[in-house]
Protein backbone atom coordinates (compact mmCIF):
# COMPACT_ATOMS: atom_id res chain seq x y z
CA UNK A 1 0.00 0.00 0.00
CA UNK A 2 1.53 3.49 -1.11
CA UNK A 3 1.41 6.07 1.73
CA UNK A 4 -0.38 9.64 1.37
CA UNK A 5 3.44 10.82 1.52
CA UNK A 6 4.87 8.78 -0.59
CA UNK A 7 2.30 10.12 -3.50
CA UNK A 8 2.58 13.59 -2.63
CA UNK A 9 6.19 13.25 -2.79
CA UNK A 10 6.05 11.88 -6.41
CA UNK A 11 3.55 14.29 -7.39
CA UNK A 12 5.90 17.23 -6.12
CA UNK A 13 9.03 15.61 -7.88
CA UNK A 14 6.95 15.13 -11.11
CA UNK A 15 5.71 18.66 -10.99
CA UNK A 16 9.61 20.00 -9.75
CA UNK A 17 11.43 17.62 -12.85
CA UNK A 18 8.49 19.18 -15.19
CA UNK A 19 9.30 22.83 -14.23
CA UNK A 20 13.12 22.40 -14.17
CA UNK A 21 13.19 21.12 -18.13
CA UNK A 22 11.02 23.98 -19.04
CA UNK A 23 13.80 26.26 -17.59
CA UNK A 24 15.99 24.93 -19.06
CA UNK A 25 14.19 25.52 -22.42
CA UNK A 26 14.90 29.24 -22.19
CA UNK A 27 18.89 28.35 -22.74
CA UNK A 28 17.55 26.40 -26.40
CA UNK A 29 16.49 29.45 -27.96
CA UNK A 30 18.64 30.34 -30.83
CA UNK A 31 18.36 32.15 -34.27
CA UNK A 32 16.48 29.51 -35.76
CA UNK A 33 13.70 30.37 -32.83
CA UNK A 34 13.48 33.76 -34.53
CA UNK A 35 13.35 33.75 -38.12
CA UNK A 36 10.63 30.64 -37.99
CA UNK A 37 8.31 33.29 -36.11
CA UNK A 38 9.29 35.77 -38.60
CA UNK A 39 8.66 33.11 -41.36
CA UNK A 40 5.22 32.13 -40.09
CA UNK A 41 4.12 36.23 -39.60
CA UNK A 42 5.35 36.54 -43.18
CA UNK A 43 3.42 33.56 -44.46
CA UNK A 44 0.80 33.69 -47.24
CA UNK A 45 -0.47 30.63 -46.54
CA UNK A 46 -1.50 28.54 -43.19
CA UNK A 47 1.05 27.23 -40.44
CA UNK A 48 0.40 23.09 -40.67
CA UNK A 49 1.49 21.46 -37.43
CA UNK A 50 2.18 18.09 -37.67
CA UNK A 51 3.61 14.84 -35.36
CA UNK A 52 2.72 11.60 -34.34
CA UNK A 53 1.53 9.91 -30.99
CA UNK A 54 1.64 11.85 -28.18
CA UNK A 55 3.93 14.69 -29.78
CA UNK A 56 0.33 14.73 -32.25
CA UNK A 57 -1.38 15.54 -29.53
CA UNK A 58 0.57 18.52 -28.60
CA UNK A 59 0.12 19.65 -32.41
CA UNK A 60 -3.21 20.08 -31.63
CA UNK A 61 -3.16 21.68 -29.48
CA UNK A 62 -0.77 24.00 -30.75
CA UNK A 63 -2.59 24.65 -33.33
CA UNK A 64 -5.78 25.29 -31.10
CA UNK A 65 -3.67 28.02 -29.49
CA UNK A 66 -2.65 29.91 -32.87
CA UNK A 67 -6.01 29.95 -34.55
CA UNK A 68 -7.36 31.53 -31.63
CA UNK A 69 -4.93 34.30 -32.03
CA UNK A 70 -4.50 34.85 -35.05
CA UNK A 71 -2.64 32.64 -37.13
CA UNK A 72 -4.39 30.29 -38.97
CA UNK A 73 -3.20 26.51 -38.72
CA UNK A 74 -4.06 23.38 -39.54
CA UNK A 75 -3.61 19.98 -37.78
CA UNK A 76 -2.07 16.92 -39.94
CA UNK A 77 -1.17 13.59 -37.97
CA UNK A 78 1.82 12.52 -39.60
CA UNK A 79 0.57 8.68 -40.08
CA UNK A 80 -2.52 9.57 -42.20
CA UNK A 81 -0.56 12.45 -43.75
CA UNK A 82 1.07 9.55 -46.22
CA UNK A 83 -2.67 7.92 -47.00
CA UNK A 84 -4.15 10.88 -48.42
CA UNK A 85 -4.29 14.02 -45.97
CA UNK A 86 -1.21 15.06 -47.59
CA UNK A 87 -3.42 16.98 -49.90
CA UNK A 88 -4.18 20.19 -47.69
CA UNK A 89 -0.70 21.47 -48.11
CA UNK A 90 -0.82 23.96 -50.08
CA UNK A 91 2.70 25.71 -51.64
CA UNK A 92 2.51 28.39 -49.24
CA UNK A 93 2.05 26.69 -45.99
CA UNK A 94 5.01 26.58 -43.53
CA UNK A 95 4.86 23.23 -41.78
CA UNK A 96 5.82 22.20 -38.09
CA UNK A 97 6.59 19.04 -37.72
CA UNK A 98 7.41 18.10 -33.65
CA UNK A 99 8.93 14.77 -32.53
CA UNK A 100 10.94 14.00 -29.58
CA UNK A 101 13.26 11.25 -31.33
CA UNK A 102 12.60 13.11 -35.00
CA UNK A 103 14.05 9.13 -36.14
CA UNK A 104 10.63 7.78 -36.26
CA UNK A 105 9.63 5.72 -39.64
CA UNK A 106 6.44 7.90 -39.94
CA UNK A 107 8.70 11.00 -40.09
CA UNK A 108 11.39 9.68 -42.45
CA UNK A 109 8.62 8.92 -44.90
CA UNK A 110 6.82 12.44 -44.20
CA UNK A 111 9.95 14.66 -44.71
CA UNK A 112 11.55 14.08 -47.40
CA UNK A 113 7.75 14.45 -49.02
CA UNK A 114 7.01 17.76 -47.39
CA UNK A 115 10.47 18.95 -48.74
CA UNK A 116 10.00 18.03 -52.04
CA UNK A 117 6.69 19.97 -52.71
CA UNK A 118 9.00 22.60 -51.40
CA UNK A 119 7.26 23.67 -48.50
CA UNK A 120 9.41 25.11 -45.36
CA UNK A 121 10.01 22.82 -42.83
CA UNK A 122 10.52 23.81 -39.05
CA UNK A 123 11.55 21.33 -37.30
CA UNK A 124 10.50 21.02 -33.03
CA UNK A 125 12.62 17.95 -31.53
CA UNK A 126 14.93 17.17 -28.70
CA UNK A 127 17.36 15.04 -30.65
CA UNK A 128 19.23 17.52 -32.98
CA UNK A 129 21.01 14.61 -34.81
CA UNK A 130 18.04 13.46 -35.69
CA UNK A 131 16.40 13.26 -39.54
CA UNK A 132 13.71 15.36 -38.82
CA UNK A 133 16.36 17.88 -37.54
CA UNK A 134 18.85 17.44 -40.49
CA UNK A 135 16.10 17.83 -43.51
CA UNK A 136 14.58 20.54 -41.79
CA UNK A 137 15.55 24.63 -42.56
CA UNK A 138 14.68 25.72 -38.94
CA UNK A 139 15.31 23.95 -35.96
CA UNK A 140 13.32 24.69 -32.38
CA UNK A 141 15.45 22.69 -30.02
CA UNK A 142 12.61 20.99 -26.93
CA UNK A 143 15.71 18.87 -26.05
CA UNK A 144 15.03 17.40 -21.80
CA UNK A 145 17.72 15.19 -20.00
CA UNK A 146 15.04 13.04 -19.00
CA UNK A 147 11.49 12.41 -18.69
CA UNK A 148 9.52 12.57 -15.09
CA UNK A 149 8.46 8.99 -15.78
CA UNK A 150 10.26 6.85 -13.38
CA UNK A 151 11.20 4.76 -16.33
CA UNK A 152 12.04 7.51 -18.16
CA UNK A 153 10.01 5.88 -20.93
CA UNK A 154 6.52 7.84 -20.74
CA UNK A 155 6.56 11.37 -22.32
CA UNK A 156 6.31 13.75 -19.77
CA UNK A 157 8.81 16.13 -19.84
CA UNK A 158 9.56 16.23 -23.61
CA UNK A 159 5.80 16.91 -24.43
CA UNK A 160 5.39 19.73 -22.03
CA UNK A 161 8.89 21.10 -23.45
CA UNK A 162 6.83 20.69 -26.61
CA UNK A 163 3.45 22.57 -25.43
CA UNK A 164 5.65 25.40 -24.02
CA UNK A 165 7.65 25.99 -27.21
CA UNK A 166 4.45 26.41 -29.20
CA UNK A 167 3.42 29.16 -26.58
CA UNK A 168 6.14 31.05 -27.14
CA UNK A 169 5.69 30.89 -30.59
CA UNK A 170 2.03 32.07 -30.38
CA UNK A 171 2.64 34.76 -27.55
CA UNK A 172 5.76 36.01 -30.40
CA UNK A 173 2.83 35.92 -33.13
CA UNK A 174 0.57 37.53 -31.11
CA UNK A 175 3.08 40.51 -29.97
CA UNK A 176 4.08 40.56 -33.60
CA UNK A 177 0.68 41.23 -34.91
CA UNK A 178 -0.66 43.39 -32.21
CA UNK A 179 -3.62 40.87 -31.29
CA UNK A 180 -5.32 42.65 -28.34
CA UNK A 181 -8.46 41.70 -26.45
CA UNK A 182 -10.81 42.84 -29.28
CA UNK A 183 -9.03 40.07 -31.57
CA UNK A 184 -9.18 37.78 -29.16
CA UNK A 185 -13.08 38.31 -28.12
CA UNK A 186 -13.70 37.73 -32.46
CA UNK A 187 -12.41 34.10 -32.08
CA UNK A 188 -14.08 33.27 -28.54
CA UNK A 189 -17.48 34.90 -29.36
CA UNK A 190 -19.27 31.68 -26.90
CA UNK A 191 -19.37 31.34 -23.42
CA UNK A 192 -18.37 33.45 -20.50
CA UNK A 193 -14.98 34.83 -21.93
CA UNK A 194 -16.83 35.38 -25.27
CA UNK A 195 -19.79 37.55 -23.37
CA UNK A 196 -17.05 39.45 -20.90
CA UNK A 197 -15.28 40.74 -24.22
CA UNK A 198 -17.93 41.24 -26.72
CA UNK A 199 -21.54 42.27 -24.77
CA UNK A 200 -22.38 45.48 -24.76
CA UNK A 201 -24.52 47.40 -22.23
CA UNK A 202 -27.10 48.23 -24.71
CA UNK A 203 -27.42 44.29 -25.54
CA UNK A 204 -28.67 43.60 -22.18
CA UNK A 205 -31.25 46.50 -22.31
CA UNK A 206 -34.83 45.74 -21.86
CA UNK A 207 -37.20 48.55 -22.98
CA UNK A 208 -40.30 47.58 -21.51
CA UNK A 209 -38.85 47.77 -18.25
CA UNK A 210 -37.21 51.64 -18.15
CA UNK A 211 -38.27 53.11 -14.90
CA UNK A 212 -38.74 56.50 -14.84
CA UNK A 213 -40.15 59.00 -12.80
CA UNK A 214 -41.07 62.73 -13.36
CA UNK A 215 -39.11 64.82 -10.82
CA UNK A 216 -42.51 66.10 -9.34
CA UNK A 217 -44.08 62.65 -9.30
CA UNK A 218 -45.05 62.10 -5.40
CA UNK A 219 -43.51 58.88 -3.07
CA UNK A 220 -46.38 56.72 -4.15
CA UNK A 221 -45.68 56.60 -8.11
CA UNK A 222 -42.30 56.29 -7.54
CA UNK A 223 -42.92 53.72 -5.31
CA UNK A 224 -45.06 51.96 -8.06
CA UNK A 225 -42.51 52.87 -10.71
CA UNK A 226 -39.88 50.63 -9.00
CA UNK A 227 -42.16 47.91 -8.24
CA UNK A 228 -43.60 47.23 -11.65
CA UNK A 229 -40.61 47.85 -13.04
CA UNK A 230 -38.76 45.15 -10.60
CA UNK A 231 -35.41 46.91 -10.79
CA UNK A 232 -35.21 48.09 -7.42
CA UNK A 233 -34.63 51.22 -8.69
CA UNK A 234 -36.05 54.26 -11.19
CA UNK A 235 -34.46 57.25 -12.95
CA UNK A 236 -35.83 60.80 -12.31
CA UNK A 237 -35.93 62.24 -15.69
CA UNK A 238 -36.84 65.85 -16.71
CA UNK A 239 -37.03 66.35 -20.66
CA UNK A 240 -35.60 63.12 -21.30
CA UNK A 241 -32.59 64.41 -19.23
CA UNK A 242 -31.23 62.57 -16.53
CA UNK A 243 -31.68 64.50 -13.04
CA UNK A 244 -31.85 62.06 -10.65
CA UNK A 245 -32.30 58.47 -9.45
CA UNK A 246 -34.21 56.96 -6.39
CA UNK A 247 -33.38 53.34 -5.29
CA UNK A 248 -35.52 51.15 -3.10
CA UNK A 249 -33.10 51.47 -0.61
CA UNK A 250 -33.74 55.73 -0.45
CA UNK A 251 -37.48 54.83 -0.20
CA UNK A 252 -36.89 52.91 3.14
CA UNK A 253 -34.47 55.55 4.42
CA UNK A 254 -37.24 57.95 4.19
CA UNK A 255 -40.14 55.98 5.83
CA UNK A 256 -38.06 55.53 8.86
CA UNK A 257 -37.66 58.90 9.03
CA UNK A 258 -40.52 60.13 8.57
CA UNK A 259 -44.81 59.04 9.47
CA UNK A 260 -46.45 60.63 6.13
CA UNK A 261 -45.46 60.47 2.72
CA UNK A 262 -47.98 63.66 1.84
CA UNK A 263 -46.39 66.55 0.27
CA UNK A 264 -42.80 64.19 -0.45
CA UNK A 265 -42.15 64.55 -3.77
CA UNK A 266 -39.51 62.32 -6.41
CA UNK A 267 -37.26 65.34 -6.26
CA UNK A 268 -36.79 65.36 -2.56
CA UNK A 269 -35.08 61.91 -1.71
CA UNK A 270 -33.52 61.29 -5.34
CA UNK A 271 -29.65 61.19 -5.60
CA UNK A 272 -28.20 63.65 -8.03
CA UNK A 273 -25.65 63.19 -10.63
CA UNK A 274 -26.27 58.85 -10.33
CA UNK A 275 -23.26 56.71 -11.57
CA UNK A 276 -24.06 55.98 -15.35
CA UNK A 277 -22.84 54.27 -18.58
CA UNK A 278 -23.11 54.49 -21.67
CA UNK A 279 -24.59 52.26 -24.01
CA UNK A 280 -22.10 51.13 -26.15
CA UNK A 281 -19.61 50.16 -23.52
CA UNK A 282 -18.97 46.80 -22.46
CA UNK A 283 -21.04 45.16 -19.90
CA UNK A 284 -17.85 43.98 -18.07
CA UNK A 285 -17.30 47.92 -17.47
CA UNK A 286 -20.50 48.51 -15.81
CA UNK A 287 -20.01 45.29 -13.64
CA UNK A 288 -16.70 46.84 -12.42
CA UNK A 289 -18.85 50.10 -11.37
CA UNK A 290 -20.89 48.11 -9.63
CA UNK A 291 -18.21 46.45 -7.97
CA UNK A 292 -16.07 49.82 -7.02
CA UNK A 293 -19.03 51.41 -5.52
CA UNK A 294 -20.98 48.82 -4.17
CA UNK A 295 -24.40 49.17 -5.95
CA UNK A 296 -26.08 47.06 -7.83
CA UNK A 297 -27.97 49.00 -10.86
CA UNK A 298 -26.44 51.75 -13.48
CA UNK A 299 -28.43 54.14 -15.29
CA UNK A 300 -28.14 54.20 -18.61
CA UNK A 301 -27.77 57.20 -20.97
CA UNK A 302 -26.49 58.47 -24.13
CA UNK A 303 -25.78 62.30 -24.08
CA UNK A 304 -27.51 62.44 -20.73
CA UNK A 305 -30.38 61.30 -22.71
CA UNK A 306 -31.87 58.34 -20.37
CA UNK A 307 -31.61 54.96 -22.28
CA UNK A 308 -32.48 52.07 -19.16
CA UNK A 309 -31.25 49.94 -16.61
CA UNK A 310 -28.32 47.40 -15.76
CA UNK A 311 -28.90 45.16 -13.03
CA UNK A 312 -26.10 43.35 -11.63
CA UNK A 313 -28.99 40.41 -11.47
CA UNK A 314 -29.12 40.54 -15.04
CA UNK A 315 -25.06 40.18 -15.68
CA UNK A 316 -25.22 37.53 -13.17
CA UNK A 317 -27.61 35.52 -15.04
CA UNK A 318 -25.38 35.89 -18.10
CA UNK A 319 -22.58 34.11 -16.83
CA UNK A 320 -20.18 36.97 -16.93
CA UNK A 321 -18.72 36.80 -13.40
Amino acid sequence: MITKEKILATARETILTESQAISKLADLLTNDFVESVRLIYQSKGRLIVTGIGKSAIIAQKIVATLNSTGTPSMFLHASEAVHGDLGMVQPDDVVICISKSGNSPEIKILVPILNRFGNTLIAMTGNLTSFLAKNSQYVLDTTVEKEACPNNLAPTNSTTAQLVMGDCLAVCLMEMRNFKGEDFAKYHPGGALGKKLLLRVKDMLDDSKKPSVSPDSNVQTVIFEISEKRLGVTAVVENDKIIGIITDGDIRRMLSKTATITGIYARDIMTKNPKMIQPNDMVVEALNIMEDFSITQLIVAENNSYKGVIHLHDILKEGIV
